[in-house]
């Protein structure tokens, strides 16, 4: 704090890390943006470390999944983290849940705005595609939101309820055509884009990923709630280390 104003340096209460990691990710998006992942990939420079690089920063095809895969569950996962920060600091001054509540919901009502408007540019007419990440974190800011107060056993026990309900609608949807869990554009995904939408994705996203990927958000409301908390920096690494170990074991084949 500064001895003659009072005021705090303007980057003294922000969480470094998280603003490296939003740094770091949109530092990628920058690198795809000009090309230079495609030039990685070039067959000049097949059988390189420069080559695997650049595959890893390239979408997988369907079945499987690499570096640039995790793009999308990054921005939601730093979203939920800078919402204990950004939400908790209105109730510290005395805004009522009421009040945040408004607030959140007008920033989703403006995520889906965007996230729709943004899909009408390309191809210079009004559209109705709801794939994108600001279209889907519309959704998944509000639902994390909502659970904010809740336990950590509430919102981590619904995060693996949406999993799981995805999961069994994927794998027992019974409408012949889109029964097909694993295959592009005849799964339960589909099947609701084709009813809300009359579309589909020509990169097979589907705009129910919202459901599932609410867990990412909420995953990251809850590491930040141990980031903000009062423990001493080795009491907040384990519980994020350790659930991390666990589930690189677990999706590992």
């Amino acid at each position: 704090m500064d001895k003659d104003t009072g005021r705090v340096p303007s980057g003294q209460d922000r969480l470094a890390s998280l603003d490296f990691f939003r740094g770091l990710t949109m530092f990628m998006l920058v690198g795809e943006s000009t090309g230079l992942y495609e030039l990685l990939r070039s067959p000049t420079l097949n059988g390189t470390l420069f080559s695997a690089i650049g595959w890893q920063l390239d979408h997988h095809p369907w079945n499987g999944l690499r570096c640039w895969d995790l793009v999308q569950p990054f921005f939601m996962f730093i979203v939920g983290v800078a919402m204990p920060f950004s939400i908790g600091k209105r109730w510290e001054r005395g805004d009522s849940w009421r009040q945040t509540f408004r607030h959140a919901l007008g920033r989703s009502a403006l995520l889906l705005f965007f996230g729709w408007a943004l899909y009408c540019i390309g191809p210079g007419h009004l559209t109705f595609e709801l794939w994108n990440v600001l279209a889907q974190l519309s959704f998944t800011y509000l639902v994390a939101f909502l659970m904010m107060r809740k336990s950590t056993r509430a919102q981590l026990g619904l995060t693996f309820v949406l999993l799981i309900v995805t999961e069994l609608l994927y794998r027992l949807w019974p409408v012949a055509g889109f029964n097909q869990p694993f295959v592009p554009d005849h799964n339960f995904g589909s099947w609701v884009d084709l009813r809300i939408m009359r579309t589909l994705d020509s990169d097979h996203w589907v705009a129910f990923n919202a459901v599932p990927t609410t867990a990412h958000t909420m995953w990251g409301v809850l590491a930040g709630q141990v980031l903000k908390s009062a423990r001493r920096p080795g009491r907040k690494i384990r519980p994020l280390v350790i659930p991390g170990l666990i589930g690189v074991v677990i999706a590992t084949p």
